[in-house]
């Protein structure tokens, strides 16, 4: 009699659970998933099904992306050969993405892996289980999507009457029992900024005068014992801070705001007076801006020696003139022998600027680069293009250095210098935005009124 042997069919089982809610339990979701896959490979094992050694569990993570440890693992395996059959009590514990799980049946047609369902028998070398698979799939990923929706709708109506849904809570709350209640030592610095922001009307020299006084935003610990510590205020933080409409009492929700259940920290009176701040005119505030700080290429430009960008930088002479400069951040902080840039002149560096972008704006190339770039986004004509981009030449002399300096900053991405030279890197995106800026029809007269 003559015996036949199969050969060995290597099974790696996948399980998953999205939660980690109980996993602490000595017989979990992925025990139980586990052993329904295992019962599945005895019962081939006269095919020579036999599984392998390796646990590949994931507790704790979704279905919608592939970053997950074990799932990890389980396709570095799958390179080096070390698996044959893939088991999973059902296909959504593998993907709930369909994007994913054909990026998972190609690696694992592409190492001549079958992948098995024991609730569900599907073979995937198949053209009818890979029809069907994917039929399957679309229903795991729309019950996905529409569970998605249901907490999103949640959320919605919970800020709708006023709760507060989770995160770190702002300055001047913490929170018991998913609510915000006051903190009335941080609330008083909330107050304490407020009212001085109304006195500065300046987030830069109130964010200097909080960081010599100490203040720091909110220190918390989370729900899970992660600690978050308080960073000393600066000014997109203040912006944050004095724009919450929280500290009014409200829940802020898709531009809505709808009476919070935690109190509030300041009146409406010193809310309006911070607004009328930020509502002052943007060129105005702009300009003031300008002349305190005047470097126009500031956040632009780079050294090509050492890749660091330059800073601007000034100093008087016999206590009178201000001579401006750019200097790499590199030699400022290690020592000039670090960099072999030398400080360079901040006015003949902005000029060379503006005369290299007026040259570019009226050159035939640029004009039809720009058309390019700017009839993705709008029905424009060529002849309209150019006709926007001459009436910028023809009233630029009479711009504003302020302006001229706006313009350069929405117009360039990256100023280069060298030993060698200057390269400069135009930002794509600012040209289209210039020429809208442009078609608005009171705009150039305002620009040729700005004089």
């Amino acid at each position: 009699m003559t015996t036949i042997t199969k050969p060995k069919t290597l099974c790696a089982i996948y399980t998953r659970k999205s939660t980690d809610e109980g996993l602490e339990m000595e017989f979990n979701s992925l025990d139980a998933q586990r052993e329904s896959c295992m019962a599945y490979v005895a019962s081939q094992k006269s095919e020579g099904w036999l599984p392998v050694d390796d646990r590949y569990d994931d507790g704790g993570f979704s279905g919608g992306n592939l970053e997950r440890p074990a799932l990890k693992r389980l396709l570095a395996d799958i390179a080096d050969g070390k698996i044959n059959v893939i088991i999973v009590y059902k296909i959504d514990r593998l993907s709930r993405s369909l994007m994913d799980f054909s990026k998972l049946v190609e690696t694992f047609d592409r190492h001549q892996v079958t992948f098995v369902s024991v609730t569900q028998a599907f073979n995937t070398t198949t053209s009818m289980g890979r029809l069907t698979l994917n039929i399957l799939l679309s229903f795991a990923q729309f019950e996905r999507e529409v569970s998605a929706e249901r907490v999103r709708d949640k959320i919605a109506a919970s800020k709708r009457k006023g709760m507060w849904m989770g995160g770190h809570p702002p300055l001047g709350y913490d929170i018991e029992n998913r609510k915000l209640i006051l903190n009335e030592t941080e609330a008083a610095t909330v107050r304490h900024i407020f009212t001085r922001f109304v006195e500065l009307s300046s987030a830069t020299k109130l964010a200097n005068e909080l960081a010599e006084s100490g203040h720091h935003s909110k220190d918390w610990i989370s729900s899970t014992g992660k600690a978050y510590i308080g960073r000393p205020f600066n000014k997109g933080s203040l912006y944050k801070l004095l724009n919450n409409r929280t500290y009014l009492g409200e829940v802020f929700f898709k531009g809505q705001s709808y009476p919070g259940e935690h109190p509030a920290i300041i009146d409406i009176a010193i809310w309006d007076k911070a607004q009328a701040i930020f509502a002052i005119n943007g060129n105005e505030r702009s300009s003031i801006t300008r002349q305190q700080s005047p470097a126009a290429l500031k956040g632009l430009v780079f050294c090509r020696q050492c890749h660091r960008a330059m800073t601007p930088t000034h100093t008087r002479k016999n206590g009178a003139r201000l001579y401006r400069y750019y200097l790499c951040t590199g030699a400022a902080k290690n020592g000039h022998g670090t960099c072999t840039m030398p400080t360079i002149p901040a006015g003949d560096v902005e000029q060379l600027i503006l005369d290299h972008l007026r040259s570019l704006i009226h050159a035939p190339e640029m004009m039809v680069r720009t058309w390019r770039s700017a009839r993705e986004e709008s029905e424009l004509s060529e002849p309209e293009v150019l006709a926007t981009l001459r009436s910028l030449d023809t009233v630029w002399d009479q711009l504003f250095p302020a302006e001229q300096a706006r313009l350069t900053q929405l117009l360039v991405a990256r100023v280069e210098v060298g030993t060698d030279g200057i390269v400069i890197n135009l930002r794509t995106e600012g040209i289209s935005s210039l020429i809208r800026e442009l078609r608005q029809p009171l705009h150039l007269q305002n620009m040729r009124n700005s004089k």
